[in-house]
């Protein structure tokens, strides 16, 4: 059993499963309450200890994992008042959050002067794969800083792949998000106009699944369509419009055309200002539905 100290900031649906695995795995854990600390109360009865703070944690651990929303969210953690930097200590810090590649490189730089290493680590699959411990995780980092903490990605992932550089695994986590939505986008456009022609979900259904079209998010998103079961794919809306936003910033820093991420992002964007950035994204069908005169 290791005797290293794993912190972990961001108990949200794909992080209390991973922060369980680590635990079960045997590292000490340190976890931190946000606005619901139900999932950490479940973890400190299984021998996982509470900081106050990201600066109290960071005083105790030499690597912390983060699972918060985007780079906003990271930047508040690491360098707030009472953020990990501010501990003044050298650690390593794991990024799992889907974040803008270039706030998480120029971070990454300031970090090392500090002596603090920075590895974007953001994650594919569901929380019920977080749970199961078999995430899939894009990796950007140096090949030793990977190496280092490949036994903590080992402990939530089942399958980890290094991009390259610190800020590629961001990157691509952008693409595979630019890959998902863009299916719920199309996946709602195409039930809407089955349905005006009088197609039901089900026939839709029939004629996909197993064939060449069908994938795993396709099963998840109709887990909703088909049986309404809510926890098919918790993933919000809000945060769906937040990717495709990112992507749509990388698009321009790169100086290219991205039309297909435009009208996705579109999608989602109106879904967020028709107030349903809170619903998960199978549910963006339910809108595009009743935004074209379906019940």
């Amino acid at each position: 059993m290791t005797t290293q100290a794993v912190g972990f900031i961001g108990l949200g649906f794909m992080g209390q499963g991973m922060a369980a695995n680590i635990l079960a795995k045997g590292y000490p854990l340190v976890g931190m309450a946000h606005r619901n600390r139900a999932p950490l109360e479940a973890l400190v009865a299984k021998g996982a200890t509470e900081a106050k703070s990201p600066r109290e944690m960071a005083e105790h651990c030499d690597t912390i994992v983060l699972c918060v929303t985007g780079s906003p969210e990271v930047l508040a953690v690491v360098e707030g008042d009472e953020g990990i930097a501010a501990a003044g200590r050298p650690l390593t810090i794991i990024d799992c959050s889907t974040s803008d590649p270039s706030v998480t490189t120029s971070l990454a730089a300031r970090l090392a002067v500090k002596g603090t290493t920075l590895i974007d680590a953001p994650l594919g699959r569901t929380p019920a794969d977080a749970a199961a411990g078999t995430l899939d995780v894009m990796v950007g980092g140096t090949d030793a800083d990977v190496a280092r903490v490949r036994p903590i990605l080992d402990c939530f992932a089942g399958r980890v792949i290094h991009t390259g550089p610190t800020g590629t695994g961001h990157t691509m986590k952008l693409l595979n998000n630019f890959l998902s939505m863009g299916y719920a986008a199309l996946y709602s456009e195409a039930l809407m106009l089955g349905r005006k022609a009088g197609l039901t979900p089900e026939t839709f259904d029939s004629v996909i699944r197993g064939g060449r079209m069908d994938c795993g998010f396709y099963q998840t998103f109709f887990r909703w369509v088909l049986e309404r079961d809510p926890n098919a794919h918790k993933f919000a809306i809000r945060n769906g419009f937040k990717d495709m936003s990112y992507l749509a910033a990388f698009a321009n820093a790169e100086g290219v055309a991205n039309p297909v991420g435009a009208a996705v992002r579109n999608s989602f964007a109106l879904a967020v200002n028709a107030g349903r950035g809170d619903d998960y994204v199978p549910m963006l069908s339910d809108f595009v539905g009743a935004a074209n005169g379906l019940k």
